[in-house]
C-alpha cells in the first residue's frame, strides 16, 4: 500500500502548496476541508478545483459551525475584518481554537484510513500572528495525538508535517511554483465574494500580493 497522508485543504495558497509538496513526496493525499461558519464558501470552491486538479485520493468536506461560538472576525459579521494593514499582536482574524478543532478531526480521519501523515501549511514567517500556527502548538499537538489514539498507542506514530512553517510568503509561492502550481485556482482573501474575487485590502491579501511581488511574479488573484 502507498504511503497516505491526510492534507488540510482550505482552497488557499499555503494549503494547495502544502499539498503540492505532499504530492512530491509520494503520498497518497486525501484533502479535508471545513465548511466552519467561514465568511465566503469561495475558499471552499476553490479547494474542490484545486484538489481535482492536483489528483487527491479523496477530497471530503467536513460541516462544523464555528460561527456558533462567534470570536471572529471571520465567523461573525458583527466583527469588522481589517483593512488597513498588519497591526501588533493577535488580529480579530483569528478564530478561536481552529487549528485544534481542525487538526483534531483530521487526526480520527488519518486513524480510520491508516495514514500516519498529516500536513498543514501553517506558517510562523509571513503570517497574521496566530498562535496555532507556531512550531511549538505543531509540536505538542503531534506529541498529544501521539497519546490519544490507538494507533499511536500501538506503535504507529503519526506526524503532523508543517513544511512551510519557517518559509516567506515568496518562499512558499516560489517552491509551489517549481512544483507546477496554478495559484489562479486557490482564494486567499478573507471577504472574498462568492466567484472567488478578492478585497486586496485584507492582511491575507496584503500578505499575498508582498510574496508574489517578492519573487517577481504575476499576481494570478482576481480582485474586486
Amino acid at each position: 500500500m502507498n504511503k497516505r497522508a491526510v492534507v488540510l485543504l482550505s482552497g488557499g495558497l499555503d494549503s494547495t502548496t502544502a499539498l503540492a509538496i505532499a504530492k512530491s513526496q509520494g503520498y497518497d493525499c486525501y484533502a479535508m476541508s471545513f465548511n466552519y461558519g467561514q465568511r465566503s464558501l469561495a475558499e471552499l470552491n476553490a479547494a474542490k478545483k484545486v484538489a481535482e486538479s492536483m489528483d487527491a485520493k479523496e477530497h471530503i468536506v467536513v460541516n462544523l459551525d464555528m460561527s456558533q461560538i462567534g470570536g471572529s472576525a471571520l465567523t461573525d459579521h458583527s466583527i469588522d475584518v481589517p483593512t488597513e494593514g498588519l497591526e501588533e499582536g493577535i488580529p480579530v482574524t483569528y478564530v478561536p481554537a481552529r487549528n485544534t478543532v481542525f487538526l483534531s478531526i483530521a487526526l480520527g480521519w488519518a486513524e480510520v484510513l491508516k495514514a500516519d501523515h498529516i500536513f498543514i501549511g501553517v506558517n510562523a514567517v509571513d503570517y497574521s500572528g496566530y498562535p496555532d500556527c507556531r512550531p511549538e502548538f505543531i509540536k505538542a499537538f503531534e506529541a498529544m495525538a501521539n497519546l490519544a489514539t490507538k494507533a499511536g498507542v500501538e506503535g504507529q506514530k503519526l506526524t503532523i508535517e508543517a513544511p512551510l512553517i519557517n518559509l516567506t510568503k515568496a518562499q512558499i509561492i516560489a517552491e509551489g511554483m517549481k512544483l507546477g502550481v496554478d495559484y489562479s485556482q486557490t482564494v486567499s482573501c478573507y471577504k472574498a465574494t462568492d466567484d472567488g474575487k478578492a478585497c486586496g485590502v485584507c492582511d491575507s491579501c496584503r500578505l499575498r500580493k508582498q510574496g508574489f511581488v517578492g519573487q517577481g511574479f504575476a499576481d494570478p488573484t482576481r480582485y474586486v
